[in-house]
């Protein structure tokens, strides 16, 4: 610790560095992850609007069998095979219709990525780690996490990267990200086999990264061969349908989408309730005393907490999430989001933008149950103060550009300040319960600096 206080020029105060561990500081604040230029996050990729195809089978499908939920709405609108949103487009980005953290900055994914190599660490460094993403996006966030564990040799040899992801073009990118050519160059490439690893069971895609770390593909969880686990939730959560209920005079009604006949509206769907208990109401089971009078809540979110929390449980490891949510108490966040811009009616123009809602974390604790234990929730900005972010942002000041240097600090305000995401993003674990341990995870204790 003396060490990293004398490369760094900073005080020590108790002696320690919170609960990072030496191994892990001595190799990621130092000069050996560079910085690369933020220009490389904003790649474009053009694809063809298919919001009419959409909108014809949403209307023949109500027509058919009556309202549909908000969750099948959802579920149909951002990941229908041909038309669904996340399906055949780049939605990332300066270009696309929203930037996430790990565009914005290497700072977010390399402070992740530290966070796994140090509580790998701490659960006695077992031979084989698997690093699960959820909803890899362009695979930044990939790229970043393995940009930090090929610094740290034992967790190289020990880490495999899998990533869950429904949508056919998101992991075409995702393997040009992390391999640096698609995969139809590598089919045609001579050396294809030589650089080939053995494909899990029940991946529909596989590859060799640029760090020497396999890479493969799933479409659910589930599949996922059931090891010692890191699992990585960046903004996925929010994208998962929600049901909706509204309390009336009587009782509570689950919110449909039906087909707007009005020839005055200029919108082909709206809002409806339900006459009758659906089974989400009896599956969810309100809380009689609580006072909101409108409650969203997403059943496929709490379905993979359980999945999870049950995986860390029997095989070990831990959990991070990170996203844009609540505790409880905030009631209609549904919207949609295109080209930087919030829709005046989130059912406009299915296909063609984002619809998201804001995290229940109160909720996805409580699915968690006693298995594990949960820390959290806690803004991004305490988070990443907590890891140490001011100390690496120095250390790249140092080794940069001028425009660099703004790029960087740019960044980094746009990371913890609270008018930007700081306070509104949190972050929530899980981890393996062990006896008699008052453990807590890095980045949810003060760094002590």
């Amino acid at each position: 610790m003396r060490y990293l206080a004398r490369l760094l020029n900073l005080p020590l105060k108790n002696g320690h560095l919170g609960p990072l561990t030496r191994e892990v500081l001595r190799t990621s604040y130092n000069s050996s992850l560079q910085v690369y230029l933020p220009n490389t996050r904003h790649q474009h990729y053009e694809s063809k609007s298919q919001e009419n195809e959409l909108s014809k089978y949403l209307k023949a499908r109500i027509r058919a069998t009556g309202p549909i939920t908000v969750a099948e709405y959802m579920k149909t609108v951002l990941t229908h095979p041909s038309a669904g949103y996340y399906m055949h487009r780049d939605v990332f980005g300066v270009e696309g219709d929203f930037i996430t953290a790990p565009e914005i900055s290497q700072l977010f994914g390399e402070l992740l990525g530290v966070w796994c190599v140090n509580e790998w660490i701490q659960c006695g460094k077992p031979p084989k780690i698997q690093v699960v993403e959820f909803g890899p996006g362009r695979g930044t966030l990939a790229y970043d996490l393995l940009r930090v564990f090929s610094q740290f040799p034992a967790m190289r040899d020990a880490v495999s990267l899998h990533l869950v992801e429904v949508s056919n073009k998101m992991s075409e990118m995702q393997y040009q990200k992390l391999v640096g050519h698609t995969l139809f160059q590598e089919c045609n490439n001579n050396s294809f086999m030589a650089n080939a690893v053995v494909k899990e069971p029940e991946s529909y895609n596989h590859c060799i990264s640029k760090f020497n770390i396999p890479v493969n593909w799933y479409h659910k969880v589930e599949d996922v061969p059931q090891e010692f686990s890191c699992f990585i939730a960046h903004e996925f959560f929010d994208a998962l349908p929600i049901h909706k209920f509204q309390k009336t005079e009587q009782g509570w009604c689950e919110v449909f989408i039906d087909i707007d006949d009005n020839p005055a509206s200029i919108n082909d769907f709206k809002f409806t309730l339900s006459k009758s208990l659906t089974p989400a109401l009896v599956c969810f089971n309100i809380d009689k005393n609580d006072p909101r009078e409108h409650i969203e809540v997403s059943l496929e979110s709490g379905a993979i907490i359980e999945r999870i929390s049950h995986r860390i449980t029997e095989n070990g490891g831990f959990a991070l999430i990170t996203d844009y949510g609540h505790q409880g108490e905030k009631t209609d966040t549904l919207r949609g989001f295109h080209k930087h811009t919030v829709l005046d009616n989130v059912l406009s123009e299915p296909g063609s933008s984002d619809l998201t809602a804001d995290v229940d974390f109160k909720y996805l604790s409580k699915m968690a149950g006693d298995k594990v234990n949960v820390f959290g929730p806690i803004s991004q900005a305490e988070f990443l103060n907590n890891m140490g972010i001011a100390i690496r942002l120095q250390v790249l000041l140092q080794k940069v550009q001028k425009q660099q240097r703004k790029d960087l600090i740019s960044g980094y305000k746009m990371l913890t300040e609270a008018t930007q995401m700081g306070q509104r993003y949190k972050f929530l674990s899980f981890m393996q319960k062990k006896k008699e341990s008052e453990y807590k995870p890095a980045g949810f204790v003060n760094l002590n600096i």
